[in-house]
């Protein structure tokens, strides 16, 4: 007997679905939380399988010698004939160039067998950015292999990564504090209702840090020593016991290596103006959010997530300071990256978030 349209439909889908799934150990399907100071991807089925710096040494040719973890050792150690660079600045590419050599590094690197291609590519990317810096990122993507690559915003995809349903008609506030930026916005209905995107993250502290030493103790240290004294000394508040650290580098006014011991209070107040700015957008995000998002805020509380918001008591300063509840996301430096595995696992359902 021959087969209704129907069964037929239903025959031909069965049997498109197996070939699919025939063919899928020749595709890796990834997700890329591109940031700053850290690249993380995740692959579907396989969770987290990259966490490396985002930063690449290069030769004399401008070809690739060492990507992550190994450039991020020679980096303030090169000779000529070697330099490192970090593609990216303030969440955005700023070498487009080296950013793809990165890229496509880091995918060599994860790929589940050498034959196999990158098919769809979720990237997160700062929400204040521009088409043109848009462009840049979805063309890198491509020239590194994906066949498909979409973009969502950072702070959706924390908020995704911490638990959050952000297709529900109530409002979240997410603040994700990257190195490169600080993003803010209130979440509802599976849209950005405000947000607000602060060029000053990580990077801008040990900026600051680096500064504290050369006015204040004559003394120069490179970013990889700022990093380290802000993630043993840095605080938003007063400290109930209050550490110190000896600190190595070289004196501007001799030349020779000195070190000098610094605490919790002096590093404090080098990093002030900066968190002060970040409470402040947080204030202002407040300010401007609608009253009826503003009540769902009040009974959830703010979301911390990003590298930033491992600094000691800076939940703390916030909450004093708006008088809100604020939550710091249990692991925050792989929120965004979870969040972004969590859309590349079922893009349908997170379609009507992607830009």
């Amino acid at each position: 007997m021959p087969q209704s349209e129907e069964t037929q439909k239903m025959t031909s889908n069965r049997h498109n679905h197996s070939k699919a799934g025939m063919f899928d150990w020749l595709y890796t399907d990834i997700a890329i939380d591109l940031g700053t100071a850290n690249t993380l991807i995740y692959s579907r089925n396989h969770g987290i399988v990259l966490n490396e710096p985002s930063i690449v040494a290069l030769n004399m040719e401008g070809q690739a010698v060492a990507i992550g973890h190994e450039a991020r050792l020679m980096h303030e150690k090169t000779h000529k004939k070697i330099r490192t660079v970090r593609p990216l600045r303030d969440g955005v590419i700023a070498d487009f160039e080296v950013a793809e050599h990165m890229i496509r590094g880091m995918i060599k690197s994860v790929k589940v067998s050498w034959y196999s291609s990158t098919r769809k590519m979720v990237v997160c990317v700062p929400s204040g950015i521009t088409e043109v810096e848009k462009r840049a990122v979805r063309d890198s993507a491509e020239h590194a292999g994906a066949k498909e690559v979409y973009l969502v915003d950072e702070p959706m995809a924390a908020a995704i990564g911490i638990g959050l349903d952000v297709h529900e008609p109530v409002g979240n506030m997410v603040v994700d504090i990257g190195g490169g930026t600080t993003e803010i916005a209130v979440i509802a209905l599976s849209g950005i209702v405000y947000s607000q995107s602060v060029r000053l993250g990580g990077d801008e502290l040990n900026e600051d840090i680096i500064n504290y030493f050369r006015r204040n103790h004559n003394l120069l240290i490179g970013e990889r020593t700022a990093e380290q004294v802000k993630c043993r000394l840095g605080s938003a508040t007063v400290l109930d016991e209050e550490l110190e650290l000896t600190v190595k580098g070289r004196d501007l006014v001799n030349g020779v290596p000195r070190t000098r011991v610094v605490t919790s209070n002096d590093i404090r107040e080098a990093i002030s103006e900066s968190v002060n700015t970040i409470v402040e957008s947080v204030t202002k995000s407040l300010e401007q959010t609608p009253p009826e998002l503003s009540a769902d805020i009040l009974d959830r509380g703010i979301f911390l997530t990003g590298g930033g918001a491992l600094l000691k008591s800076l939940d703390k300063l916030i909450m004093e300071t708006t008088d809100l509840p604020v939550h710091i996301a249990e692991d925050p430096l792989t929120a965004v990256v979870r969040g972004t595995g969590k859309i590349l696992e079922d893009l349908d359902y997170y379609r009507a978030i992607l830009t």
